[in-house]
């Protein structure tokens, strides 16, 4: 994982993502799964893309079974947007940068226009 993007444990699950009004993209994952694999350099490129704006976190299912479980993560890849703690979009399997970025934009202008 790069500088942008963080490690989302069972440890800091409720500072980072549960308690903070930020935009959060978790991408749920594990080391074994491929379509995971070919998302990875898309999750590190919105990262940069994005800094400032975005936090992107990364959950490893197999680390942390209970995160996943709490909201229902059947399919990896899946990226789950939070907004004030709560899960607002989620994109589920390896979609092309463009759909990421096209949910992103959405997210942070709903963001703006309430802020």
């Amino acid at each position: 994982m790069s500088d942008l993007v963080a490690a989302a444990t069972a440890a800091n699950w409720e500072t980072e993502v549960e308690k903070t009004d930020a935009l959060v993209m978790v991408d749920f994952w594990a080391v074994w799964c491929g379509p995971c694999q070919m998302v990875a350099p898309i999750v590190e490129e919105l990262a940069k893309e994005y800094a400032g704006k975005l936090k992107v976190m990364k959950l490893n299912t197999d680390d942390v079974p209970d995160v996943a479980g709490k909201f229902q993560i059947m399919s990896i890849p899946t990226i789950l947007f939070f907004k004030n703690g709560k899960p607002v979009e989620k994109i589920v399997g390896a979609r092309p940068k463009p759909q990421f970025k096209h949910v992103i934009d959405s997210l942070l202008a709903q963001h703006s226009a309430t802020a």
